[in-house]
């Protein structure tokens, strides 16, 4: 994750989580480690860490749905192209290779 994203998800975690839950996990030896460097180069805890990563990959799957929704609505609605509805030719009209 690019610095700048990181800051902005830091800041973001900071301010609009009020209520935060305790978990506990079962991660593997060698990716707590790699967390806990990555945690330092951030300059961030290791829970910060991780809550920005889950913050930004539920956001993520929040616009996901949020742009399918949309998208199956404008397909739902249908684009105008320029008949007002009405097919206007066949089938053989349309592969008449003559």
């Amino acid at each position: 994750m690019p610095a700048s994203e990181f800051q902005f998800l830091e800041a973001y975690t900071s301010e609009a989580l009020m209520e935060t839950q305790n978990v506990t996990l079962a991660i593997p030896k060698e990716a707590l480690h790699r967390a806990k460097m990555m945690a330092t180069q951030h300059r961030t805890s290791l829970s910060k860490l991780l809550t920005n990563f889950i913050v930004e990959m539920t956001t993520q799957d929040e616009n996901y749905e949020a742009a399918k929704q949309r998208s199956l609505a404008l397909m739902e609605k249908g684009f105008d192209m320029g008949t007002k509805g009405k097919i206007t030719w066949t089938r053989e009209e349309l592969h008449d290779r003559g």
